[in-house]
């Protein structure tokens, strides 16, 4: 899978001026190697892979869902206006208490990345309501979730800050999704401020209510499918990334040391078959990707492979509508087939239409990620 990775980038620097292949030493191809995947980490947004989960970790179901309604299964977005921003993160609560006091680590979440919307998510657990005058007149009672100012002052108004508040029918279970935006805004502009957040149940006139009648799943007693989790969307402000080209190694003539000796005989073999394709017209063709061979399915959970595709064949003159040629590569192709000027060559078979995938997965903290990347596969093609 190296050697198509290394292949993919010298295809984007030889797709239209291929040049002999060149050797290099052993430790000179690994450090190739390196670049490769450290470049392919860039293009994801990431500094370096996660780890893999320590055991086997299902993730929100939530998450899940949201992939399969925004992505195919192959990854590619179905309607980019259906996510908000770019990212959704989510998180599980830390302190595992069986009281309604809950803990969000969001030290994964990058300085730049803007928050659209947070979003706290309790699993309301199926409980029978009991006899009473209280229960029979009203149906309804008050959820109401604080930001945690103080700890030590619970009690009073001084300890919290009211985020959000909604009637519950005392009858039902599911989950009840509350807005925390501006709790969130806090702590990403001072983590030493995230003391958590507390949940408090009370009748229509505020008083008490039995805590046996609603009761929402804890972080420490219930299964990890109904655990609280905090929801983000985010966006990291990247559009249509790239792999630079001008970041890449040189792989002219002069520099016969950074080409690996043993992908020489993979590149003459795609040089070799470009010399049968010249004559086929510019067109698309299948380019697998697959996390697996590259070493990243244990933290990849969807998909577990996509296709890229890539173009490739010939811009022959004249270019006809079936090529999608820009009014530039026609002028080009007539430029070059006349012999007009010298250093001319003929247009480029390039991708014309891209579209974005989704990639679902853990971070390091084995929280679960879902991000959508610009311009990754190749709608289409044509001659520019």
């Amino acid at each position: 899978m190296l050697r198509f990775l290394l292949l993919l980038l010298l295809a984007r620097l030889q797709s239209c001026n291929p040049r002999p292949p060149n050797h290099l030493p052993e430790e000179e191809s690994e450090d190739v190697r390196t670049e490769a995947l450290k470049r392919l980490l860039e293009v994801f947004g990431i500094e370096d892979p996660p780890r893999s989960p320590h055991h086997i970790k299902q993730p929100p179901q939530y998450m899940v869902d949201l992939y399969n309604t925004v992505a195919g299964a192959d990854g590619i977005t179905k309607d980019p206006d259906i996510l908000e921003g770019n990212t959704v993160r989510s998180f599980l609560d830390k302190i595992h208490s069986d009281q309604m006091h809950f803990l969000f680590i969001l030290s994964s979440v990058a300085k730049n990345e803007r928050i659209l919307t947070a979003e706290l998510h309790l699993f309301r657990l199926r409980t029978k309501v009991p006899q009473g005058p209280m229960y029979m007149r009203h149906h309804f009672c008050q959820v109401s979730v604080y930001q945690v100012l103080d700890k030590n002052k619970l009690e009073s108004s001084e300890g919290k800050k009211l985020l959000a508040a909604k009637l519950v029918a005392l009858q039902g279970s599911g989950w009840e999704v509350f807005g925390i935006t501006q709790a969130v805004r806090d702590w990403m502009e001072e983590d030493s401020s995230n003391h958590g957040l507390l949940v408090t149940i009370r009748g229509l006139g505020g008083a008490p209510v039995d805590p046996t009648v609603v009761r929402f799943a804890s972080g420490r007693d219930h299964h990890e499918s109904k655990k609280p989790m905090l929801v983000l969307f985010t966006d990291d402000g990247r559009r249509g990334a790239a792999l630079p080209v001008s970041s890449l190694p040189d792989l002219s003539p002069q520099t016969p040391e950074l080409l690996a000796e043993p992908l020489a005989p993979a590149v003459a073999r795609v040089r070799n078959a470009r010399s049968v394709d010249q004559f086929l017209p510019c067109q698309r063709q299948l380019l697998s990707v697959d996390f697996e061979e590259i070493g990243w399915s244990g933290w990849i959970i969807s998909p577990k492979s996509y296709n890229a595709y890539h173009c490739k064949g010939s811009c022959p003159f004249p270019l006809g509508e079936n090529m999608r040629p820009t009014n530039h590569a026609t002028v080009q192709s007539i430029i070059n087939a006349l012999k007009l000027s010298q250093g001319v060559s003929s247009p480029c078979c390039v991708p014309d239409k891209l579209f974005s995938i989704n990639l679902l997965y853990f971070d390091d903290d084995e929280n679960v990620v879902l991000k959508q990347y610009d311009d990754m596969v190749a709608g289409s093609c044509g001659c520019h």
